[in-house]
């Protein structure tokens, strides 16, 4: 049976926010599919990188009939550089165009920055470029002269996205790492920042023990981060404290004894920070122990070392590892291989292409 799943996103909708007082300040998706009037939904070609095919597919599927795929031919020439070539060049004009994008590795940015540039310039009448996984947004800050934030370097290269005959560039992204990386993008462009978390709100809602859940984070930042939205879950908080060369997980506030505890954050590299989150819940009594994040990067290979939680309940590993589509190549290892689940973002960012 497939590990993948298609939700509709979870709406934080005052019905399940409780008291109207409750101070909910982030409440995406910023538009739901449903919500958009027959008469303000337009058309959309979508290209997309090859490694993105699968995701495209489930965008077109959800999108009513609204997205409809479209292809450019990937080659390289003898001394490797790319050559590109986009079909159908003259169909598009005036049309809503789009671009999945996957900036996975380096030295595949340049072949489809070439076709960011490329595409708004054939006389479309707007452009969105869809990248849902900002790969340099983890080095977004200088802390000692010298150090060169990348995450800067990257947004000013899509900020320089030319303008569609409609007017600037729409760039879709999921959890970027940091929220004042908003404010790295210039003018020139309209970043339209989404979340994955509707979407695991959505699959919480269908398990067995949905009542049981609390919510967890790893640290004081992804508390910062994510906790506005699930002000109506119990909270764990979990801080790193320095123990010598080390530095060590340990419970801040919140109690996870009896409680399936779902630790949440933005994104998964090497994954030690999440497995001493687990055993550390596990130790304090939690009844099982699961995880979320957009963006499983897992480098290395180093998703192998998530285990399922077997018979040995969540002293023995996760429940369950949600991770969304975001980084294509990931998915490609994880898929039907407990304990990972994957939350497909193709119902928001069907919607987004309607903004």
């Amino acid at each position: 049976m497939s590990n993948h799943f298609t939700l509709k996103p979870d709406a934080l909708n005052q019905s399940r926010r409780g008291d109207s007082s409750e101070d909910f300040r982030i409440t995406p998706p910023n538009v739901m599919l449903d919500d958009t009037s027959a008469f303000m939904k337009k058309e959309c070609l979508l290209f997309y990188y090859p490694d993105c095919e699968g995701l495209a597919k489930r965008i077109a599927a959800v999108s009513g009939g609204n997205v409809e795929l479209a292809e450019i031919s990937w080659k390289r020439f003898a001394d490797g550089f790319p050559n590109l070539y986009v079909r159908d060049a003259i169909r598009i004009r005036n049309r809503h165009v789009a671009f999945l994008a996957s900036f996975r590795d380096p030295e595949v940015i340049f072949e489809q920055m070439s076709i960011i540039y490329q595409l708004p310039r054939l006389f479309v009448g707007s452009f969105t470029l869809v990248l849902p996984y900002f790969p340099t947004g983890t080095a977004e800050r200088v802390e000692a002269e010298g150090d060169v934030a990348t995450a800067f370097t990257l947004a000013r290269i899509i900020s320089n996205i030319p303008l569609a005959r409609g007017g600037p560039a729409s760039v879709v992204i999921f959890d970027i790492h940091a929220l004042q990386e908003r404010f790295y993008f210039g003018d020139q462009v309209l970043p339209l920042f989404e979340s994955g978390i509707p979407l695991l709100r959505a699959r919480l809602r269908q398990l067995e023990d949905s009542a049981n859940v609390t919510i967890a984070y790893p640290d004081e930042g992804a508390w910062k981060r994510f906790h506005y939205q699930f002000g109506d879950y119990p909270e764990v908080i979990c801080t790193k404290v320095r123990d010598g060369d080390k530095r060590i997980v340990r419970l801040k506030e919140g109690d996870p004894k009896g409680r399936h505890v779902v630790i949440v954050d933005d994104l998964v590299q090497s994954g030690g920070t999440l497995i001493e989150c687990q055993k550390l819940l596990a130790t304090q009594g939690a009844s099982h122990v699961s995880a979320y994040v957009t963006h499983g990067v897992f480098p290395n290979e180093s998703w192998k070392r998530f285990m399922p939680e077997g018979d040995g309940g969540a002293m023995q590993g996760f429940r369950y590892f949600w991770i969304t589509d975001s980084c294509p190549n990931t998915v490609v290892h994880v898929t039907n291989r407990d304990p990972f689940e994957v939350l497909s973002l193709a119902e928001p960012i069907a919607a987004a292409l309607q903004v």
